[in-house]
């Protein structure tokens, strides 16, 4: 069984450690959960800050042009470009992942007249269905909801979209995007993907595995901060095939000539719509260069490490708790999960101890184990207090059964 001893010599043998060291983490805790908020990196509050008092401050409107803000979501959708082995001008950031899966669900849709449905997983993250229900709804289609095993049985002739989320919310659980890219390009369906728990985690190449359509989350592993804006990506071949069913002022073609009429804009472009958040973008913007300092086939071999020592150490000092995660690291992406019916009470008590993770309903209690700030250290120790608090049932004081709105 490994020690505290063993975990703290991976750490000494981790190229990745330096990392720790660019954000602010609070002492004495344990944090494992950057899969639903990242942490504050150490540049972003003086880049904020020089945006708000130099910029704004001083440079007032003129700061559109001298300081670059009006290409913020170009610039820094060609970052994330690098990210994910997409090419310039395929990604722009922009809105939220719910407004960009619409726009594209809307966009791409009607490029397959005479179809009836769009198809989705059940257990995908529930925005999603809930925006691709109301997508359909608008455009008269029906959303046809299957087992992740039945999907590729039912893409057919009467498929017009698939809507996927690669890295499961709950489980883990990875899609190989090669692999359904090429049997929904044998039905002649595309595929939207949502890489909001893939990116950051797991290597990405989308031009290499065919990803024609794609949206992501800015504020898990992009450390962007909270709320922070999306980006949405569409394959250069696509672009000008398709328009952003929001005819946005930022998504014409010429928007300070203010022409009464709308006229798309080039290439990726069209798919911009209001003023862009330029606070939270130059916030994400610390976040996502941070990123780019990253090899990511490291980072997802750090991930495989870490989880596999989670998975030991809590199949021998906690067995009550059933590992719902994926084995085999070529499926999985960059979190653990365990299924307990009192999970949530498990995930409070935790909290209470230091050790932030997250609980998903029904039953499950979820972990990110992001490889750039935590140590196997932190794996073990987090270990440590959770066969605690299962051993004397800590978990069973009443406080801990109190549902909060965030869980």
């Amino acid at each position: 069984m490994p020690t505290l001893e063993d975990a703290q010599a991976l750490d000494r043998a981790d190229p990745l450690a330096a990392f720790r060291q660019r954000f602010s983490l609070p002492e004495n805790v344990i944090y494992l959960d950057g899969n639903s908020l990242g942490p504050l990196p150490v540049e972003t509050p003086r880049r904020v800050a020089e945006a708000v008092a130099k910029e704004w401050g001083d440079g007032l409107v003129t700061s559109w042009n001298d300081a670059g803000w009006v290409d913020a979501p170009h610039r820094i959708g060609d970052k994330i470009a690098r990210v994910i082995g997409a090419r310039p001008g395929e990604v722009v950031v922009t809105d939220s992942t719910s407004v960009n899966l619409y726009k594209l669900i809307m966009a791409a849709a009607p490029l397959s007249p005479g179809r009836t449905e769009i198809l989705t997983e059940r257990g995908n993250f529930p925005s999603d269905l809930y925006v691709a229900e109301g997508a359909a709804r608008t455009l008269g289609l029906e959303l046809r909801v299957v087992d992740r095993d039945d999907l590729v049985g039912a893409m057919s002739s009467a498929t017009a979209l698939v809507m996927l989320t690669q890295v499961d919310y709950r489980s883990g659980y990875r899609h190989d995007i090669a692999a359904m890219n090429r049997i929904a390009a044998g039905h002649d369906v595309r595929i939207v993907w949502d890489l909001s728990h893939s990116i950051g985690t797991v290597p990405l190449d989308l031009g290499r595995d065919g990803v024609e359509l794609a949206i992501g989350c800015g504020y898990k592993h992009l450390n962007g901060g909270p709320g922070a804006p999306a980006f949405l990506y569409v394959a250069k071949a696509l672009q000008d095939k398709i328009t952003s069913p929001i005819s946005g002022w930022f998504g014409h073609a010429s928007p300070f000539v203010f022409d009464a009429r709308y006229q798309p804009a080039p290439g990726i472009s069209r798919f911009l719509a209001g003023t862009p958040p330029i606070l939270s973008m130059v916030a994400l913007e610390a976040g996502v260069d941070l990123m780019l300092e990253v090899d990511q086939n490291a980072l997802f071999a750090k991930s495989a490490q870490l989880f596999d020592l989670f998975a030991l150490l809590v199949a021998a000092r906690c067995p009550e708790l059933r590992p719902v995660s994926p084995d085999d690291p070529a499926t999985r992406g960059g979190h653990i999960s365990f299924a307990h019916d009192h999970a949530y009470e498990i995930i409070q008590a935790l909290i209470a101890r230091g050790v932030i993770g997250d609980f998903r309903t029904p039953d499950v209690a979820r972990f990110g184990i992001t490889p750039l700030y935590t140590r196997f250290e932190d794996i073990w120790r987090a270990v440590d207090i959770l066969d605690d608090i299962m051993a004397r049932k800590i978990w069973q004081e009443p406080q801990y059964a109190v549902r909060r709105v965030v869980t």
